[in-house]
């Protein structure tokens, strides 16, 4: 589940541009590293720049000035990113993203624009990052959308098997034995194909072909010839 935008102070040295603390025995990378970058959240005042690391998981700003102050966000959580250059919108070029965060069924959302008391990272949908060099936003976005198909949105169990039409051979059983084992024979015919495969790997894929016993059938044609015989 998304947890949001939270505070992020580990860094692996003291100083500025010292890179954070990674969880690599997790497999995260860094990716990139973009240094002078301010932030705004919400609709709040930019915030003094920082140095972007964008890695395999998730997005950390690490302020230059203040060496307790970052943010992190994991790419789970980022449900939008893209580039906005229009002065009307943002009054400088940034890089826009939108947030998912928790709704709270018990209290009504206040706005994250609210300048005072303390700041709740939790409720904060949107984050506006300015590059001081507004030509390395196209190259931002461009990570961002690696690093969000590394990160795809998880399928939850009881989706996965309600919808899963999908059996493989060793599912199948061919031939009799259907009474006993409970199981539909299948017929093995290449041209016997029902539906659509999904993907683009074609559209006609071999798909179980059900027989029905006939032998209700053979029954009533029995009964209808002695029917006659014993009119004649």
């Amino acid at each position: 589940m998304a947890v949001g935008l939270r505070e992020f102070a580990r860094r692996t040295g003291n100083g500025s541009g010292t890179p954070p603390v990674l969880d690599e025995s997790n497999g995260e990378e860094l990716m990139h590293v973009q240094p002078s970058v301010a932030v705004a959240l919400g609709n709040r005042s930019l915030e003094s720049p920082g140095t972007l690391y964008i890695t395999s998981r998730k997005l950390i700003w690490l302020s230059d000035v203040d060496m307790a102050k970052g943010y992190a966000v994991d790419f789970l959580s980022i449900s939008l990113h893209a580039v906005s250059r229009d002065p009307e919108a943002y009054s400088s070029p940034c890089l826009y993203t939108q947030i998912e965060v928790e709704e709270d069924e018990d209290e009504e959302h206040e706005s994250d624009t609210e300048s005072t008391g303390a700041l709740d990272l939790s409720k904060i949908r949107e984050m506006r990052l300015v590059p001081s060099d507004s030509a390395q936003l196209d190259t931002l976005f461009d990570m961002f959308c690696e690093c969000a198909e590394l990160n795809p949105e998880p399928v939850e169990e009881e989706e996965e098997s309600e919808h899963n039409w999908v059996f493989s051979a060793d599912q199948m059983v061919v031939g009799g034995g259907a009474e006993e084992d409970g199981e539909w024979p299948i017929s093995q015919s290449p041209t016997s194909v029902i539906g659509l495969s999904v993907g683009d790997e074609g559209l006609a894929q071999p798909m179980l072909e059900l027989h029905i016993n006939d032998q209700r059938f053979d029954d009533a044609e029995e009964m209808v010839h002695e029917s006659e015989t014993k009119d004649h």
